[in-house]
């Protein structure tokens, strides 16, 4: 089965790098959208623009299914683009019924994009799952620009995240929910911030399962496909990458693949 996965930038490889472990013996095409990134200082009218044409370029590359791996463009596109197109199309949210559902009593910190914040949702979402208005919402836009440079732990990032924390209490807080794809590279910085016991929760998990539930195929029960070199790489020479409709295949941008994946195989159980 062809499984099509695309996002603003290089923040949905997250996404696809679950799905190698939970899925492996599938085909992907990936398709980063680097013209236009970040979506999140986009207008919502400018996303569904681009996010219909991604989904025509992956139906025309033959793909039974499409994930939205950016919870921006889930936020604003994704009613659409079940409306205009007959194939399966599963979208992101912030994991915040998990964090609500596996914790009591003090409070959840949800980091996702400006877009994310405003539109209506994650509201819709927050009324459902947070009864008890434990959780606060927080901005963090610049956190994809990092990502995208590769910039995870440097001084610049540690000063953005002190200088967006400063207003919260993070002692109070058991669970942080990420709600925007590119923010899973930053796992181990913001280790530095909340306490160890501090859930770091994303949505790539569930929404690789739902996947799986969605599309009838069964998970890997050995998803640990890093400690198998030669089915990893069959699974990476079985993913055709795209930068904006680019097919990737310079030196220097597979080798930038094959860096980002190390980083988020470093990263997945932090």
């Amino acid at each position: 089965m062809k499984i099509g996965i695309f996002d603003s930038g290089i923040g949905g490889l997250s996404v696809l790098h679950e799905a190698f472990h939970l899925l492996p013996d599938q085909e992907y095409v990936f398709y980063a959208d680097t013209d236009h990134v970040p979506y999140g200082l986009k207008t919502p009218e400018e996303i569904r623009g681009y996010a219909k044409e991604i989904v025509e370029f992956l139906i025309d590359k033959g793909v039974d299914s499409v994930v939205v791996a950016c919870n921006t463009a889930t936020s604003v596109a994704i009613k659409y683009l079940r409306s205009t197109f007959s194939i399966p199309i599963l979208g992101m949210e912030p994991a915040v019924k998990p964090a609500v559902e596996g914790t009591e009593k003090k409070r959840i910190m949800v980091m996702a994009t400006p877009v994310t914040i405003r539109e209506d949702k994650l509201k819709d979402l927050l009324h459902r799952v947070d009864e008890n208005h434990r959780v606060d919402l927080l901005a963090m836009p610049k956190l994809v620009e990092f990502a995208e440079e590769e910039v995870y732990e440097s001084k610049e990032v540690y000063s953005y995240l002190e200088e967006q924390f400063s207003d919260f209490d993070l002692s109070e807080y058991c669970a942080l929910v990420l709600g925007c794809t590119h923010f899973n590279y930053f796992k181990p910085a913001y280790r530095r911030f909340f306490d160890e016991n501090t859930l770091v929760i994303d949505g790539n998990n569930g929404t690789i399962r739902h996947l799986a539930d969605v599309m009838g195929l069964e998970l890997s029960r050995d998803n640990e496909i890093y400690s198998d070199p030669e089915r990893y790489i069959e699974t990476l020479n079985r993913t055709n990458y795209y930068f904006s409709g680019r097919p990737v295949n310079s030196t220097d941008e597979l080798d930038r693949l094959k860096r980002l994946h190390k980083r988020l195989e470093e990263v997945r159980n932090n």
